[in-house]
């Protein structure tokens, strides 16, 4: 039987007290790819940022790797994050120090102390990614496809059960966003589950999965040739 590693039930989204996204009923399983999508302004990062609890989920039921996002404490939301990989449209990276010390900076954040066991794993996620041989660059020194590889490899570094992607290809060119996109794909390929927001059509038809679509302040499934 498949694991439940999301859960919406009924649930409302609201920035301030404008209604966003409402009666939203969504299951994901382990393993599953599943995209969002809607224009700009449709809801779909007010999703995503009410998963890794930057929102509050006001109404309705919500589920999350084993956590409850109605009623989330403030304390609790470190360890949510540590459950979900998050991929940001502009890489986040720290500027001012290497690929690895980017990583170290993240592992040690959330708890790390062994420096053989920090080196391993960043190897490890760097080799996932293609960007092993890079990790004593600065984020300037590569391009942006390569910023958002490490991005990723930043995001499996706590070996997460799911990996939210806010617009993972939107800062990128139709090529570097393929790229991109077969590394989460073969990650997916491994066993992690994703889902990735995305208003960039032309990747759904190349690599087609379940999609879902914010419009008029609903989320519904869609079917891949009327997107």
């Amino acid at each position: 039987m498949s694991q439940t590693v999301l859960s919406l039930k009924n649930a409302s989204i609201y920035q301030e007290d404008k209604v966003i996204l409402s009666n939203i009923n969504l299951e994901v399983n382990h393993g599953e790819f599943l995209y969002i999508i809607g224009k700009t302004g449709s809801g779909k990062s007010s999703l995503m940022k009410t998963l890794y609890a930057d929102l509050p989920l006001a109404e309705g039921e919500g589920h999350i790797v084993d956590f409850d996002l109605v009623g989330l404490k403030e304390n609790d939301i470190p360890f949510l994050r540590r459950k979900i990989g998050i991929v940001f449209q502009d890489f986040k990276l720290l500027p001012d120090r290497t690929i690895k010390d980017n990583m170290l900076f993240v592992l040690k954040a959330t708890g790390w102390v062994d420096k053989n066991e920090m080196d391993r794993k960043i190897d490890e996620v760097l080799d996932k990614v293609g960007m092993k041989e890079y990790a004593h660059k600065m984020p300037h020194q590569i391009s942006g496809g390569e910023q958002q590889r490490v991005a990723i490899a930043r995001a499996l570094l706590n070996d997460p059960e799911l990996i939210l992607a806010d617009e993972p290809t939107g800062n990128l060119d139709p090529q570097t966003s393929a790229e991109v996109l077969e590394v989460l794909r073969s990650i997916n390929a491994n066993g992690k589950t994703i889902i990735m927001a995305t208003h960039d059509y032309a990747l759904l038809m190349k690599f087609p999965s379940k999609t879902l679509k914010c419009e008029d302040s609903k989320i519904f499934e869609v079917v891949q040739r009327t997107v």
